[in-house]
């Protein structure tokens, strides 16, 4: 298995940082809203030895740029910059996994930027709020939030955040690795985490479930089946995805990959499998 390796990449005047490990195809991981590469650690413990994979720290998280300016962090911004990443990796076509807001960003490259992605897998992941009513309330408790992190600092919100009952299905998970979680989303800035709320929370994101249709890619949604809400949206972008594939992964909520990570990692490398088999038949 080749070493791991972690670099900073100047991208448009942001610095990102990826880490870097395991040969073969690359495979792009973008982490969720609070993370950073490392959450995907049980995830490359798993697949290193069959994927060059390549963890970023998206704007905002972990030790790429937080810029004061929210106007940064506009969704199309964030997938351009992302495309750029992969120019400086040198990776003209790879697959992408994306978790929640890794999910959101990693659909919009394959929209955006089609000929990039040669395969998609959206863990936990929404094509944003059609309803405009829904998506300006959504948009107004995102900046409270926001203003909240500001004045009361990370530490505070990951508590109150700690606390949704999103995550109460990780409540059995052994306390070293939920130590380990929070100790990454309390590395994050307040600044970096309140203005990725302003510019790509769901809020903010354009709804592209009218462009579902134009995503090339091969896809895999993975959804935890006790996370009925996200269950009901991969199966809904089941439906318009030309050329998708639905996994429902048992005893598991929203973050799959640190739920169930044997589970998460079959049906990544079964979706490989599939994909290979395709091109050469």
């Amino acid at each position: 298995m080749a070493p791991e390796t972690i670099r900073i990449h100047q991208v448009n005047g942001l610095e990102f940082r990826v880490l870097r490990q395991g040969p073969g195809d690359p495979l792009i991981l973008l982490h969720g809203f609070t993370g950073r590469a490392e959450s995907w650690q049980p995830i490359i413990d798993r697949l290193a030895g069959d994927y060059d994979l390549h963890a970023i720290d998206l704007i905002g998280h972990g030790a790429s740029s937080a810029p004061a300016d929210p106007a940064r962090y506009r969704f199309d911004l964030a997938v351009n910059d992302l495309a750029a990443v992969l120019d400086r990796l040198g990776i003209d076509r790879g697959a992408c996994l994306g978790y929640s807001l890794g999910g959101r960003l990693a659909l919009g490259v394959a929209i955006a930027h089609p000929r990039r992605v040669s395969a998609l897998i959206l863990e936990s992941a929404t094509a944003g709020i059609q309803d405009e009513n829904e998506r300006a309330l959504r948009r107004a408790s995102d900046n409270a939030l926001a203003t909240r992190i500001e004045e009361r600092g990370t530490g505070a919100f990951v508590a109150e955040w700690e606390a949704l009952p999103m995550w109460d299905s990780q409540r059995s998970l052994l306390p070293k690795t939920l130590a380990a979680q929070r100790d990454r989303r309390l590395a994050n800035s307040p600044t970096g985490l309140a203005n990725s709320l302003r510019g790509m929370g769901q809020g903010a994101q354009p709804s592209l479930w009218h462009r579902l249709g134009d995503v090339q890619a091969p896809t895999l949604l993975i959804a935890g089946a006790l996370d009925a809400k996200f269950a009901q949206l991969a199966a809904r972008m089941q439906q318009s995805i030309p050329h998708a594939t639905l996994c429902l992964i048992p005893h598991a909520g929203h973050a799959v990959h640190l739920e169930s990570p044997d589970c998460f990692s079959e049906a990544v490398r079964g979706f490989h499998a599939t994909q290979e088999r395709s091109a050469f038949s």
